[in-house]
């Protein structure tokens, strides 16, 4: 599931956009200002994308892109009401995917943000971030601050799972047949269990409260 932040204080425009996109593979998280934002940027969020209004009740878009883009590669769309061709080059220049001018056609926001997700994905190492946690797949990477994590390679494929899926539970024969994909006819779910509790050991307190037992069903990771 893709997660995209919508920064807009237009509160009709912002909820109109969700429910104009909202899909099984899109889900969004609603700011009005930069406060807003900035808060969700630096709690337990991941997002694939930012929609990003210009102008803002408490300061300008702009600086908002500049932040994000010093940290990590997010795809950013700039939504603004402003059409003046050097807006448009600054927004670029600062790293932004596109500018869309209002009023625009839902219909060819959902098309742009289809093109900026999938020429991300080419090119982009996605990291997440969960507290003080970070965790790029595409390096095999987990740390805990500054402190890599040494995990087993079945280990990092049920945490990627898991993340890359997150907030949505997974079934325990679903997990099963997705890690052990080395052709064994039998595999004892009792190795799922041993995989999960060596994942939560390794992680510590920092994975507190993310990944999740739903008793009956299976594991969540929770963020």
């Amino acid at each position: 599931m893709k997660n995209i932040l919508v920064v807009e204080d237009d509160r009709g425009l912002r909820e109109g956009i969700e429910l104009a996109l909202r899909r099984e593979e899109f889900s969004f998280v609603l700011c009005e200002s930069l406060t807003q934002a900035r808060k969700v940027l630096t709690e337990s969020q991941c997002f694939d994308l930012i929609l990003l209004d210009i102008n803002l009740p408490d300061g300008s878009g702009y600086d908002l892109l500049k932040e994000v883009k010093s940290k990590e590669d997010i795809p950013v769309i700039i939504l603004t009401a402003n059409d003046f061709e050097l807006d448009e080059v600054r927004g670029l220049e600062l790293g932004a995917e596109d500018y869309i001018t209002k009023p625009f056609s839902l219909m060819v926001l959902r098309a742009r943000i289809d093109k900026a997700l999938k020429n991300a994905g080419r090119n982009r190492k996605v990291t997440y971030r969960f507290g003080d946690m970070n965790f790029c797949f595409e390096e095999m990477q987990v740390k805990i601050g500054e402190e890599e994590v040494e995990l087993s390679k079945t280990e990092l494929k049920l945490l990627q799972i898991l993340v890359e899926n997150r907030n949505i539970v997974l079934g325990r024969e679903k997990l099963i047949d997705r890690i052990w994909t080395d052709g064994a006819e039998y595999v004892d779910e009792n190795a799922l269990s041993v995989t999960v509790k060596r994942l939560r050991d390794k992680l510590g307190k920092s994975g507190e409260g993310y990944l999740q037992t739903v008793y009956g069903k299976g594991y969540v990771w929770k963020g």
